[in-house]
């Protein structure tokens, strides 16, 4: 009978195993059709994500409920793996134990509380999913769902019900060491089994054991809870140093064989595993300004389909053209509508929020690119600022002489009349043509020249630094502004940049570096408040009251400055910092980034006046903006509220000259 259990167990072992290997070679195949892309450099630093991320469940836990069920069902199978691995070992081999590394005593402690850990997350699983049911489970495949928790709590009753027999047959040395197990034992005992009765008992729990272990590994190849695998080599594999959207990968524009990708096998294996890692949870959706303000856009349902784009286009292509044959749905039109790449502001909320790392943002961008470049097809007002920038050098349209005008009666050298100044100052182009930004930079420039800064300006020979272009898909464009400005400030021996503009601080920052371009880059509000640190700069006078910040996607979520701006504002007497309710990482995007400043909201409610809305409530009468953008749109959208009095929105910069003993810097330029 021995023998027989031995062949019945090895060879259920092995059939299941060999399906599994089977379906993960295909997978594994799948993912090789992307180009290559090298993400094995830093190992330590990625073995340190794993245990962060992974681990300790960081990101998970920032929904307490579902950090919690996640982090008992996780850590459960890894300690569980003991027990698998002891069910099995007992099947094939007789006698085959654990002992001699704790497996009766603090191994079978541990599989006995995380056996009932594990049952506890899937009961709250269960609520979650049924009863509490959030927004973000409603385009989920719930059939699925409940397969997976099923057969994690078959696994868990398999386990504790085969060694609670084996106590109750006597003689177990774990017993002491299984207080749950022992428990159930003796209920057994009350239904008045004899020891004997036992015996089949253990036999039945343990064939549902392994059997369920058994189908759980067929089943998850072919699941959306695949993830449960890749997630930990997608953690692994994650983009180091610049966030992945905060710096976008260059195109070769010379030898390119396409540009941008419009076929889900033009993405690097890295990419395609991010799709197999989706765990369908909604996080991204939730945090996502362009979905929760009516967009067609879900970043959730970008990965998804393209996921299944992917399995369909090798369901259906040959084997020898699969990276190059035609799809019988194509990735951009059929899977991913051109609607939701549109609608999407690049602010990152969804990739600051996904516990497993996936990059959004980049998809998104690599598919703009081919429609801009290899169909010409973008929104209309997109066009006037792309040729705009390609003509003028700024996405506003304006003569490139305009573009010191700003800087009348102020006393601001060029680099060629002060060729030895500290820093430079990159304007940027709102700064140099924007009203309301133009007083940003005259208040900005008086607080570097009262606390002594040494700074000068490219002047007429600063151009746009291309983000706009770059984040609509005009990499082209992009390159060749960013080419433009690295030669200008080679040609100045610049080493340290100033900008006010976080798109203009990240495109200098992260990505002029890929073209030759590397400096000391730094924002103004970090400047301004090592200055006010240094005793440079004293702020003495009183604003009583009220102040609360609206987090920048472009300092914030993708540079991950936080702290400077808000202690600017501590910095001015009377000051009284209130936060808006989506703050710091979970800020929300004024609606201006992604190219989107140059593009009309036709679908659903405008981002912006959800942001003043979401400010409003906070009652503080000043909200205080780090970049032009955001200072844009949140005017705009105080206008369009017809809230001016109850809101007043400036620029750090301006707030802080005017807590300084001078009068505040008029406005009003011509040109």
């Amino acid at each position: 009978m021995t023998l027989v259990k031995s062949i019945a167990v090895l060879a259920v072992l092995l059939a299941a195993v060999a399906y599994f290997a089977v379906r993960t070679r295909r997978l594994y195949r799948m993912l090789r059709l992307g180009p290559n892309e090298n993400r094995f450099d830093h190992i330590p630093e990625r073995i340190r994500s794993v245990l962060s991320y992974v681990g300790l469940h960081t990101r998970m836990f920032r929904n307490l409920y579902s950090g919690i069920l996640h982090f008992f069902i996780f850590w459960g199978f890894v300690v569980l793996l003991t027990a698998i691995i002891q069910a099995f070992g007992e099947g094939v081999v007789p006698g085959f134990s654990l002992a001699p590394i704790g497996g009766t005593t603090w191994i079978a402690f541990l599989q006995d509380l995380f056996g009932i850990l594990v049952l506890v997350g899937v009961l709250m699983a269960l609520v979650n999913r049924l009863v509490i049911r959030p927004r973000q489970f409603h385009e989920s495949n719930e059939t699925d769902a409940l397969i997976i928790l099923g057969l994690i709590a078959t696994i868990m009753i398999g386990m504790l019900g085969q060694n609670a027999a084996r106590i109750a047959e006597g003689g177990d040395p774990s017993a002491s060491w299984r207080p749950l197990s022992s428990a159930l034992a003796r209920l057994f005992e009350g239904f008045g089994w004899e020891r004997s009765a036992a015996i089949p008992a253990h036999e039945v729990f343990y064939w549902i054991h392994i059997l369920a272990v058994l189908a759980f590994l067929v089943y998850i190849p072919s699941s959306k809870h695949l993830h449960i695998i890749v997630a930990i080599p997608n953690v692994f594999f994650r983009k180091l140093g610049p966030k992945a959207g905060a710096m976008l990968a260059p195109i070769d524009l010379e030898h390119a064989e396409h540009y941008g990708v419009s076929q889900v096998t033009q993405w690097s294996w890295k990419n395609l595993l991010d799709l197999y890692s989706c765990t369908e949870c909604g996080r991204c959706q939730e945090q996502c300004p362009a979905f929760l303000t009516g967009k067609p856009l879900n970043p959730k349902m970008i990965i998804v389909d393209a996921r299944e784009n992917l399995y369909k286009t090798i369901r259906d292509a040959p084997a020898e053209q699969r990276r190059d044959a035609p799809q019988s749905q194509k990735l951009i039109g059929d899977a991913i509508k051109e609607d939701e790449l549109w609608a999407c502001v690049a602010c990152g909320a969804c990739q600051q929020e996904c516990p497993v790392l996936i990059e959004h943002v980049p998809k998104i961008v690599d598919m703009r690119r081919s429609l801009v470049l290899e169909e010409s097809r973008f929104p209309k007002e997109a066009q006037g600022a792309l040729r705009s920038i390609e003509t003028q050098g700024n996405p506003y349209g304006l003569p490139r002489a305009q573009r010191t005008d700003w800087t009348q009666g102020l006393g601001v050298k060029t680099v060629e009349e002060k060729p030895d100044a500290e820093y430079l100052y990159f304007v940027g182009c709102a700064a140099s043509y924007d009203e309301a930004s133009r007083d940003v930079a005259r208040s900005l420039v008086k607080l570097l020249q009262k606390a002594g800064v040494d700074f000068a300006i490219l002047g007429p020979r600063e151009t746009c630094n291309g983000d706009p272009a770059r984040r609509i898909g005009n990499e082209y464009l992009y390159q060749t502004q960013a080419q433009q400005n690295i030669e200008a400030m080679a040609a100045a021996r610049v080493k340290k940049v100033i900008a006010s503009c976080p798109h203009c601080f990240n495109t200098i920052k992260n990505e002029f570096p890929q073209f030759g371009g590397t400096y000391e880059v730094i924002h103004h509000t970090q400047l301004l408040a090592r200055l006010i640190k240094d005793g440079r700069l004293k702020p003495n006078k009183a604003v009583d009251g009220k102040f609360t910040y609206h987090d920048s996607c472009y300092l914030g979520r993708w540079n991950d400055i936080y702290d400077p701006p808000r202690e600017v504002i501590e910095a001015i007497p009377g000051a009284k910092l209130v936060e808006i309710e989506r703050h710091h990482k979970r800020g929300f995007c004024c609606g201006a980034g992604g190219g989107r400043m140059w593009m009309e909201e036709k679908i659903g409610k405008r981002i912006n006046h959800e942001r003043v809305e979401q400010t409003l409530r906070t009652e503080a009468p000043r909200v205080a903006t780090a970049c032009p953008f955001c200072l844009t749109m949140f005017r705009d959208g105080i206008a369009a509220k017809g809230a001016e009095a109850r809101l007043q929105v400036k620029d750090l910069a301006q707030y802080l000259a005017e807590s300084i003993d001078e009068a505040p810097v008029s406005t009003t330029i011509s040109g």
